[in-house]
């Protein structure tokens, strides 16, 4: 049975606002733990201002077995982990959690192949300079490397917009719940039609949103 439009719309706003949480809140914690994680990678690399091949190894090794997984088997997999941390593994807070993790690890790599390519000659003149290796983290790596990042969280954003939508079908919440529930599982192709619609918009919002902060920054 089809539904009924002219009530089924507070529900599509509602799942529209879920999945924007989903994504906002999995960037914001993705960003703080994964552009931590990644300038560490980087600090740590061979010959590098902090090296240590032992955190740079533990973290490259985990970093390279997380991020290959499917988000639909990573999801299930580390659901008794979710519902342990959570409560719960139904709902857009308990989506959150297996989100962000991979999100984390995703960035942690963006931010280290932006960081691998800033001139090693900068990073040289600044240890000449005297600074301390906190320093150059945060007057020279970090403004070098902002431009691209913002790409590469752009990037990361459009495929959280995708995971939330996965994590719906799931029990997560947000616009792919409705989707399988009310589209796929009723054969009701005008939910599914519009689910689609406003997915595309949010993907293209969030493309435009990160091309024009990133080209302001570089422009600086």
């Amino acid at each position: 049975m089809n539904v009924d439009w002219t009530t089924f719309w507070p529900r599509i706003v509602e799942s529209t606002g879920e999945t924007l949480l989903m994504v906002a809140l999995t960037l914001l914690f993705g960003s703080i733990i994964g552009i931590t994680m990644g300038l560490l990678i980087f600090v740590t690399r061979k010959n590098n201002i902090l090296e240590n091949k032992f955190v740079y190894q533990i973290l490259n090794v985990i970093i390279n077995i997380i991020r290959p997984v499917p988000f639909i088997i990573f999801l299930v997999a580390i659901s008794p982990l979710t519902r342990f941390v959570m409560g719960t593994t139904i709902g857009t807070m308990a989506a959150i959690f297996p989100m962000t993790i991979v999100a984390s690890f995703t960035i942690a790599r963006v931010v280290e192949n932006n960081l691998v390519s800033i001139d090693p000659g900068v990073i040289e003149a600044a240890q000449a300079m005297g600074a301390s290796p906190f320093k150059i983290i945060f007057t020279v790596l970090i403004p070098e490397a902002l431009g691209p990042l913002v790409l590469g969280l752009t990037f990361v954003s459009v495929s959280l917009i995708d995971f939330s939508a996965v994590a719906g079908t799931v029990g997560g919440g947000g616009l792919g719940h409705v989707a399988m529930t009310y589209g796929y599982q009723r054969f009701d192709t005008s939910v599914m039609v519009v689910t689609v619609i406003i997915l595309i918009v949010m993907v293209q919002l969030a493309q435009w949103l990160g091309n024009t902060l990133s080209r302001k920054i570089m422009r600086r």
